[in-house]
Formats: structure tokens, sequence, C-alpha cells
């Protein structure tokens, strides 16, 4: 079975672009090494921790809707739930390889997945 590298996701709200498109589809794919070191280098994240995850999820970040290219000032402009969303997409498919989380029922105790790309 070949590893799984990208991984597609559905943002709550979506980002909306200068021309008022909302762009809800993307995908990320795994981080390496350098995307977790890369942005240390930044002055912006030296200056305050918090904004690392604007350039790391700029840089795994390969595709949302028919945006051209993810940078940082598209992450600058998510809405916060969108932005929430792929800072745990992102621990989900690094620490685990994939999107969906284990569930256990609190009523019958049966095990089952959830898709994060769904709710359900």
């Amino acid at each position: 079975m070949p590893l799984q590298t990208e991984f597609a996701f559905n943002l709550p709200r979506g980002y909306v672009d200068s021309d008022g498109n909302i762009h809800k589809q993307g995908t990320m794919r795994l981080a390496t090494a350098m995307d977790e070191i890369s942005p240390l280098r930044d002055l912006r994240v030296k200056a305050n921790q918090a904004y690392l995850a604007v350039p790391l999820l700029a840089r795994v970040i390969t595709h949302l809707g028919n945006l051209s290219e993810v940078n940082t000032g598209v992450i600058e402009n998510l809405f916060s739930a969108d932005f929430a969303y792929l800072q745990n997409f992102y621990v989900q498919i690094n620490e685990y390889g994939s999107d969906k989380v284990p569930a256990v029922c609190p009523q019958c105790n049966q095990k089952f997945e959830v898709d994060l790309n769904s709710g359900g």
C-alpha cells in the first residue's frame, strides 16, 4: 500500500478572495523537516511565535480552490474557524497519517472513524 502524502480538505467557511469568490476545497501535503524548520528563520515568527502556523501552512497547502498560489497573505486572511481547522488538520495528517480520527459512541461503545472532511 503506497504512502498517502496528500490529503483533501473542505474549509468550514472558505477563503474569500479580492473578487468575492469563495475557495473551500483544497489539498494539504505531509510536512517535511524543512517545512517545520524554514519558518523559524522568518522575522515575523522570531518576533511572535504564534505566527509560526502561518508560513508553515502556506508551505504545505498545495491547492485551495481556484487560487494560483497559497501564500502567507492567503493564510493571514482566513476566517479564524478555517485557520483553526487547518491547524488541526495539519496535526492530524502529520501525526497520524490520516484525515480520519477514531471515535467511540458514548451510548453503545461502538468504535468508528470520523472523516475530518465530512463531519461524519
